[in-house]
């Protein structure tokens, strides 16, 4: 410890008596910092603080103000998953809300089983007690809970309960009976040869899902880059205001065509072809509008080449960012199938043997599944959401600590 003290006072300005020390910590600890310093210096101390618009080496683009995000225990276990990805921008919209809310969502709809879900949320439990130690996975602990609880309620709704739905039917005869005729499970996610349709609904609810996802960071983009008064960036591109009608408009448009029986009209192709042509040629405006010269920064021929390039990408992003979605209703489907070969490998070994196959089937499924579920989660998290507004990173704050041993001192 002593030596860290010599090697970090050798760091610092100094003349013989007095020291200079600069550094960033937390605008909220600042007044109890200030106190704190004043004491232990006996009253011999000046202290000046800046705020991050004053401080030269932000002023001009050698430094980002670090960020610290503050949360309440829920939503501050999923900021690793942020930080993971990259920092936010200072200034920028904290995304982890929206992150916490739809990682549990996703990974509950993908993963619907109330057994298997309590077996997730009593893990968390235990990870969050101590009494179960895995490592980094205990600061985790309550998104355990949050999934698992998730696929509980999920798991209620299909009449999973590790992988059979007798326990759940008088519950769900309980639940539909109070809206009508009695029936279980209260959705009916695996299809049959009589009803197909719950196959249909279940991919359209992932591909609206996925709709919203999308469209809140295209909002969080456009909010941002006006924020940072990056007004071009905020109109044009992919990205942008003219990206996102241009997304919007062709959703409604299908969404019209298949529930209304809509033609398409001249109009129509006129507003997809005006909104298409500004989010993919629509650098050169935005550089316009924020006074960058030359327009053309690399010559008018490139430029024109670039635009046909990102002509391309706006239409095969918009498209796979939608389609994409479809895992999520695909993985609910295979959930279900999967329970049901357990269900039916549990019948036709026997009494004992049965047994044996149910505990290994679902001990399978909450282990194998889990992960891989979660992980699809991730990717939807990190690749059709996050790539619409982390188009650019910011800087982790992160405390100074005198290393002791193997913990912070």
């Amino acid at each position: 410890m002593s030596m860290q003290i010599q090697e970090t006072l050798s760091k610092l300005e100094s003349t013989e008596l007095v020291y200079r020390l600069t550094g960033w910590l937390p605008a909220r600890d600042c007044k109890s910092m200030m106190q704190d310093l004043d004491q232990l210096t006996e009253g011999r101390i000046a202290v000046r603080e800046y705020l991050p618009s004053e401080v030269p080496s932000v002023i001009n683009g050698k430094e980002q103000v670090p960020v610290q995000l503050h949360h309440g225990k829920f939503v501050s276990s999923f900021e690793r998953m942020i930080f993971s990805y990259g920092a936010p921008v200072y200034g920028a919209i904290d995304p982890t809300p929206f992150v916490a809310l739809f990682f549990t969502l996703l990974f509950g709809i993908m993963f619907g089983d109330c057994g298997q879900g309590l077996v997730i949320f009593i893990l968390g439990i235990l990870l969050y007690k101590n009494i179960l130690k895995m490592g980094g996975y205990n600061k985790s602990a309550i998104v355990f809970m949050a999934v698992g609880a998730s696929s509980m309620v999920m798991g209620l709704l299909t009449g999973e309960f590790f992988a059979t739905e007798k326990p759940l039917v008088p519950f769900a005869y309980w639940v539909t009976g109070l809206f009508g005729t009695p029936h279980a499970p209260i959705v009916k996610l695996m299809p049959s040869s009589s009803n197909t349709s719950a196959m249909f609904v279940m991919f359209g609810i992932a591909v609206g899902i996925g709709f919203i996802i999308n469209t809140l960071g295209l909002i969080i983009n456009i909010i941002n880059k006006f924020s940072m008064r990056k007004i071009g960036e905020a109109l044009f591109g992919k990205t942008g205001l003219a990206g996102a009608c241009f997304f919007w408009y062709v959703i409604v448009m299908v969404i019209r065509i298949v529930a209304f029986k809509h033609t398409v009209a001249l109009y129509d192709w006129i507003i997809i072809a005006v909104t298409l042509f500004f989010a993919a040629f629509g650098e050169p405006f935005g550089r316009v509008i924020d006074k960058k010269y030359p327009v053309a920064e690399d010559g008018m021929m490139v430029m024109i080449i670039s635009g046909i390039v990102e002509l391309i990408e706006v239409i095969s992003n918009y498209f796979s960012n939608t389609v994409s979605f479809l895992r999520v209703g695909a993985f609910a489907l295979a959930h279900a199938v999967l329970d049901y070969i357990i269900l039916v490998m549990t019948k036709i070994s026997g009494p004992v043997g049965g047994v044996f196959v149910m505990i290994i089937g679902n001990a399978i499924v909450v282990v194998l599944e889990g992960m891989i579920v979660a992980i699809q989660v991730v990717r939807l998290q990190y690749y059709e959401f996050f790539s619409k507004f982390f188009t650019e990173t910011g800087s982790e704050f992160k405390p100074f600590r005198f290393e002791y041993g193997k913990k912070n001192a």
